[in-house]
Formats: C-alpha cells, structure tokens, sequence
C-alpha cells in the first residue's frame, strides 16, 4: 500500500451521502432472499454483479429498486443497516448521515413503523459496540408525486427525534426540486434539516441546483457538481457555506468519469466539496475507495485529502462542540 493509500485508510472520515439500501451487497440480497422465500432472478453472486453494468442513472435506479424487495422484516433492515455500519467502521469513518427511502417499502405493503425501527436498533447497537454514531435523512423520490412525499412526511413525524433531515432522490429528468417545495416547507417548520439530490450532468443540473439554493432554501447540496457551470452558483454556494456532498467513484458509472479534477477546483474556489460513497454495493467503493479516487485522479495532495475530510465533519448537522471533537481527532491524525 502506498503512504498515500494508508494514510487515507487511516484518517478519521465523516460520511453524509450514502444510501442504506445502496449497501446491500449481493451475498446480502440472497441471503435475505432465503430467509424471506423469495426468488432472486439471478443464479448466483456473481451473475448479479454482472448485471451491475450501469451506464447512466436510470438503469442503475431500475436495479436498485429491485434489490430492494428482499427487504421485507424489521431484522432485514437491522441486517442491512449493521452490516453497513460495521463496514463503515472498518474505513475509520467516524460519524455517519445516512438516507433512507422508505417510500419503495411503503408503497409495497412494508409498513413505514418495520422500516425504521430496523434501522434505529441498528444505529443503536453500532453506536454502543463500535463507538459509531449516525443519524437518519429520510429521502422522497422525486419521480412520484409530491401528494405521496407529503403522506410520508406525516408518517415521519411520530419518529422525529430518529431523523435529522429530508433529502430529495432519485431520477430527476422532468422532476425539479420546486415540485417538492410545499412537502419542504411543511418539512422545515417540523424542524427537520434539508438536502436535495442535484446528480452530476442530468438534464437542467443548474437550474436545480439555483432551484435548491434560491426556491427551497436547503441546508446542503447532495453532488451539486454542476455549480462549476454557473459563476453565479459558485459565488453563492461558497457564500452560503452550503456542502456539497459529491460520490465520485458513482459518478464514474453514471457519468463520464468520478469528476475528481472538478472536486480539486471547488477545493481550490474554497467550497465546501466532501467525498462519500452513495449506493457503495452497487458502485463498489466504500469511503477509502472514493477517497483513493478522487486523490488519484485529481492529484490531491495530503493537505487537500484532510480538507475534504475537515469539510465534511464541518458540515454535519451536529452540535459545534461535538464536531470540534472529531475535528481534534483529525488534526491529530493529520499532525501524526
């Protein structure tokens, strides 16, 4: 392993873009499909990592989707969501924000109370035996309505204390953030912070992000690349400090290339870019992946790797002393 590599592996890191469902890696999937008498359509592991050969968004969201119908049972979910935070761990990732789609659950006679209680005893357990604290973002996907967003909002409500945030996902083609704004207002006046997914070179990527900053009024930007197409968006995402929260070893699949030399420019333009892993089952790279990526090919050195990881415990929606914390944690590491 080279320094670089190890000293990536190393480095305490903060994770706030990773999908729960996007870590269910295949041997997971056949398992959980035993358990539950289920059929996959695939013979083997191998044969469904084959079938993971995406080339832009839809065709990864149509397999995503499908992967998800193993998950029927609240200790599927627990399952899932352990087994990805235990991986977490293993990459020195320190504190994580992760979102969770409850509506392909829901809208297949999953009731929303199983999804989450699943997740929340998992979270629970990490947090006590791996010293790994998460918290929840519950994302509404953008290619349905907004009227079934809005009923699942209120579902929400009586766990609001397990969720932190709403986010927006999805396929954005023909689905604009403003579609959602009355579902956002309603969100931020129950007190939950706001994100909204703007993926890397999708159709209008900056008139959503404008749409996100100037029409919602989000906390965060999930991806959000495209603002490098907009001096006007470049000033007002670094006035505001809005994170930026960008996948590149996802973005190789969906798009053309990790756009690691576009994270080293917003680094360079003092924005606030992090780096995480999104739906790492499917995309293979977990955090130190996406970090050996973006270093690799976008020619960081060690002081930009850290600024990436300072961005991202800088923009977590934790209390100021609880992020000086971890903040100290990697000043240490970095001065080792």
């Amino acid at each position: 392993m080279s320094e670089m590599r190890e000293f990536i592996a190393g480095m305490p890191k903060c994770e706030l873009h990773v999908h729960i469902e996007g870590t269910l890696e295949p041997e997971m999937k056949f398992e959980l499909a035993r358990r539950n008498a289920m059929t996959l359509p695939y013979p083997d592991v191998a044969a469904m990592r084959a079938a993971y050969d995406f080339h832009d968004l839809p065709s990864f969201l149509k397999i995503y989707y499908e992967g998800m119908n193993v998950l029927r049972h609240e200790p599927d979910f627990y399952d899932l969501t352990y087994a990805y935070l235990t991986k977490a761990h293993a990459h020195n990732v320190r504190y994580v924000e992760m979102f969770f789609d409850p509506q392909p659950h829901t809208g297949r006679g999953v009731p929303f109370d199983v999804v989450i209680r699943g997740i929340r005893r998992a979270q629970m357990d990490a947090e006590r035996l791996l010293d790994l604290k998460s918290q929840l973002i519950m994302c509404f996907l953008r290619d349905w309505s907004a009227e079934f967003a809005m009923t699942t909002l209120v579902q929400a409500l009586p766990y609001r204390e397990w969720i932190v945030g709403v986010g927006l996902d999805s396929d954005e083609k023909n689905n604009p953030p403003v579609k959602f704004k009355a579902v956002f207002e309603r969100a931020r006046s129950e007190g939950f912070l706001l994100t909204m997914h703007c993926d890397v070179d999708q159709q209008n990527s900056t008139e959503h992000i404008r749409q996100c900053l100037e029409d919602i009024g989000v906390n965060r930007i999930d991806h959000g690349v495209n603002v490098l197409d907009s001096n006007a968006l470049i000033d007002e995402v670094a006035r505001r400090q809005i994170a930026l929260t960008i996948c590149p070893v996802s973005n190789a699949f969906v798009t053309n290339g990790s756009k690691a030399k576009e994270i080293k420019r917003l680094l360079d333009l003092g924005i606030r870019a992090t780096v995480h892993s999104d739906d790492p089952a499917y995309f293979r790279g977990y955090m130190n992946e996406n970090f050996v990526c973006t270093q690799e090919e976008g020619g960081l050195s060690k002081a930009d790797v850290v600024q990436l990881s300072r961005n991202a415990f800088e923009s977590t929606w934790l209390p100021r002393a609880t992020k000086d914390g971890y903040l100290s944690e990697l000043d240490a590491y970095s001065a080792r």
